[in-house]
């Protein structure tokens, strides 16, 4: 099912540093598309609404729904067909979408691709973190991951392999649902309550697996539980056969920077977990004090 952004979402992305480049792009094309002259505020106000749906039509584009066609789009989004498909030209232009020549279908386009890298590479927790997660990996013979908050979600954007020693530093992806994943569930915990009860107003429950949290007083009770012990567990919620430990991230002044985390087979996490989890509090502080995470300076605990 294709969900439609609205323009408060779409804020919500900018916000959380996902789409800043995108943002970009969409302010050269409306004021290059639009020509506002000095007290022109109905010109202005086209062109906002002109970026605002541009960035709704990319927003579209997800894992599950690569792939998407006039119809579609102006379905999803509640706009006529002449005006997604003069938004979509214009958007092919920039080499934001693409245009299959047999299906007619867009797709992101490879611009998309180089804003994600320019972005992932800028990332300051990616600078400075992994490193320390590689070895973290090498460490544990499992997989490690960094993550950061944004569109109610964790946002992968460390992912380490260590049987492949595959380092995808600039691989942004995929999104991981907060409420049933370490990497979600330690972020959620250390969030601006702000921040952790508006998530709360707009999130949706669904069950993946058997062991699935799908009731708000049940994530409460496991978000206090993790801000007490400093750290989060999956037990094959996500996924059956997938178990994770997660770890917050800390920066200057106190602030959530992301987690970190390892996740394999249950046998290996559950079978060593007492050192998998030291392992992984000490990665978490080490990335801390690299983003300038100094707790005793603030009268907080290490």
């Amino acid at each position: 099912m294709i969900k439609a952004f609205n323009i408060v979402e779409c804020c919500s992305a900018l916000q959380n540093n996902f789409f800043i480049p995108i943002l970009g792009f969409c302010l050269v094309w409306s004021i290059s598309a639009f020509d506002f002259g000095e007290n022109s505020s109905m010109n202005r106000e086209t062109g906002i609404q002109s970026v605002s749906r541009a960035m709704s039509i990319l927003l579209l584009f997800t894992h599950d729904t690569p792939r998407l066609g006039i119809t579609e789009i102006s379905k999803a989004l509640g706009l006529p067909k002449p005006t997604v498909h003069a938004l979509a030209r214009t958007l092919v232009k920039w080499g934001m979408l693409e245009q299959e020549p047999n299906t007619k279908k867009y797709r992101l386009g490879i611009k998309v691709y180089e804003l994600g890298i320019a972005l992932t590479g800028s990332l300051e927790i990616n600078q400075k973190g992994a490193g320390l997660a590689y070895q973290l990996s090498n460490q544990t013979g499992l997989v490690s991951r960094i993550a950061i908050w944004g569109l109610d979600s964790a946002l992968i954007t460390v992912n380490i392999e260590p049987r492949t020693h595959i380092f995808f530093i600039h691989q942004i992806g995929p999104r991981v649902t907060a409420y049933c994943s370490a990497l979600g569930k330690v972020l959620l915990a250390f969030l601006d309550s702000k921040d952790l009860n508006s998530y709360l107003e707009r999130v949706s429950f669904k069950a993946f697996t058997v062991n699935t949290i799908t009731e708000k007083k049940q994530l409460l009770e496991e978000l206090d539980e993790i801000r007490r012990r400093g750290y989060s567990t999956d037990r094959e919620e996500n996924l059956l056969g997938m178990a994770c430990i997660g770890a917050p991230i800390f920066g200057w002044g106190g602030r959530l920077e992301g987690a970190v985390s390892v996740s394999g087979d249950p046998k290996d996490i559950y079978g060593k977990f007492e050192t998998l989890l030291h392992q992984l509090l000490k990665t978490g502080k080490e990335i801390s004090q690299v983003m300038g995470y100094f707790p005793e300076t603030l009268g907080m605990p290490s």
